[in-house]
């Protein structure tokens, strides 16, 4: 990846010059990189500042003795989202970035050894739930019929503003139609009567920060997105999207600034019109963007001043979603029979779930993602070597836990449990490792209580519950990314910057103004 220079201490400042309106976005990550793609479509001169040392957010990259670890997402899912920014700047997303279907898209291995195979073959599917209950096909084929409707519905929804709540009102009948009220869980168990299968066509909100058992059953678009437009891997990894989108913003004329921290936005009343840096540094805008967490934007970067709704109280009752604990480690051999991404089932479902959702305690059992990138892109190794992460989802930091002192013995588990399972030999073949825990979400990722991915995506947490796209606090201020609508994910994060079109002038717009107002 390309990196960028320290931003230069300027200490005072930047005039708002008299060409292109200017924009800042606070954040590099996916929703801010597509904010400023789209912004930079609409006229505006943007300056993206971002406090790493590198582009990304959640999906920036390290490399470490040869290896090159995605720190964040590896699933891409609903590729036209994305060539939509490439597109829109007249160009073509395959010329600058490959995606690769992944087939399957993953395994399933459960704790008694059996494994569960998905695909976008739609009688490979049929034979795969026919393997475990014969009986479930015709339910299955009912499960995929109502995804398929929810995909429309909540596909209906991702890019629309919700910050005025008769947007919201429009869509409640539909939503009663189609039984919202029921979970994930709860929808695929109406259907499918096997246990194993219920668990494999119901854990997809989890990838989102979402509990199967309390997210509303629109979640299960998920099943029809994918087999519809399959599961891809970005060749190179997660980090060349990301600097394929760098790139984009760069070539508008715009720039991404890292290590550059904001401390504050700067208010003229109750307008926005710009940011103070950590250094003191003040940039001035017309439109300020925020690719931040939503909580955390207003607890911190909002002068003192009484807050219409996201008040300390209100903040503080936010559900949260759940964090992870991430092993990134690379082999010195390779694992052949380990695919590409495998989910590695616990020996509770339920019980585990409300461990990490509700009862907030660190389970001595556990449910695993494991991700083999090498396995299509053997490049992100040293040859003959692989590179791996393992993924736990575990509760947030309102749980008694002390990583400080817990996330090695947990380290040591989790490679227990993989060298006993599906990767033997394990312990004496890893030659690099890091860790990532609630800890470092809540101090690299400024994300409250270490959560992974923001407000939980409960219904009373989600459209016009959620942080509005156009601050509710502040005028001429705007928030995409995970925490606020639609929610976290690749596509949602991305459909995000989407609905900044609805409710951002044009830039010509902007000009005008100045030419009649000065």
């Amino acid at each position: 990846m390309t990196t960028h220079p320290p931003h230069k201490q300027f200490h005072r400042a930047e005039p708002l010059s008299g060409g292109k309106p200017h924009a800042i976005v606070i954040g590099a990550g996916f929703g801010g990189l597509a904010a400023a793609v789209r912004l930079g479509v609409r006229g505006y001169r943007v300056t993206v500042l971002e406090k790493l040392e590198q582009a990304g957010g959640r999906a920036s990259v390290f490399r470490q003795d040869g290896f090159t670890f995605d720190a964040g997402p590896t699933i891409i899912t609903a590729p036209f989202i994305l060539e939509e920014l490439w597109t829109i700047c007249g160009k073509r997303m395959e010329d600058h970035v490959k995606l690769a279907p992944m087939d399957p898209f993953y395994r399933i291995r459960f704790d008694d050894g059996t494994w569960f195979t998905c695909n976008g073959d739609a009688d490979f599917m049929r034979s795969e739930i026919a393997r475990f209950n014969p009986d479930d096909v015709k339910g299955y084929e009912m499960f995929f019929e109502e995804s398929k409707n929810n995909y429309s519905l909540g596909f209906g929804l991702m890019d629309r503003p919700f910050h005025k709540l008769i947007e919201m009102l429009k869509f409640v009948p539909e939503l009663v139609t189609k039984r919202a009220d029921r979970t994930v869980y709860g929808h695929v168990a109406k259907h499918i009567k096997n246990e194993k299968l219920r668990q494999a066509l119901s854990f997809h909100p989890l990838f989102v920060g979402g509990n199967p058992m309390n997210v509303t059953s629109v979640y299960s678009l998920i099943a029809y997105l994918e087999r519809e437009y399959g599961v891809h891997f970005a060749w190179g990894g997660t980090g060349a999207l990301v600097q394929g989108m760098v790139d984009l913003i760069e070539d508008q004329g715009s720039k991404v600034r890292t290590n550059a921290p904001v401390a504050e936005l700067m208010l003229e009343g109750d307008k926005a019109v710009g940011v103070k840096l950590n250094d003191g540094e003040e940039v001035r805008a017309d439109v300020i963007v925020s690719n931040a967490d939503s909580n955390w934007v207003y607890r911190n970067l909002l002068p003192k001043r009484k807050k219409r709704r996201w008040t300390e109280r209100k903040l503080d009752r936010t559900n949260f979603s759940m964090s992870l604990f991430v092993w990134y480690l690379g082999t010195d051999k390779r694992f052949e029979d380990v695919d590409h991404h495998t989910i590695l089932m616990g020996p509770r479902y339920g019980g585990l779930l409300k461990d990490i959702f509700k009862r907030k305690v660190l389970a001595d059992d556990f449910s695993l993602y494991l991700h083999r990138p090498t396995a299509t892109d053997p490049s992100l190794a040293p040859e003959g070597c692989d590179t791996f992460y393992v993924l736990s989802p575990v509760p947030h930091l309102d749980a008694d836990v002390d990583w400080e002192t817990q996330a090695e013995p947990y380290r040591r588990k989790i490679e227990a449990h993989l060298e006993k399972t599906i990767m033997p030999g394990l312990a004496d073949s890893v030659v690099t490792s890091k860790i990532f825990t609630p800890l470092d979400f809540r101090d690299r990722l400024n994300a409250p209580n270490g959560a992974a991915f923001g407000p939980e995506p409960l219904f009373t947490q989600s459209g016009w519950f959620r942080p509005h796209n156009v601050s509710e606090e502040v005028e001429n201020f705007y928030l995409v990314g995970a925490t606020t609508h639609p929610g976290a994910g690749v596509p949602g994060v991305v459909t995000s910057a989407k609905v900044l079109d609805s409710v951002i002038p044009h830039a010509d717009e902007i000009e005008a103004r100045r030419a009649t107002y000065g």
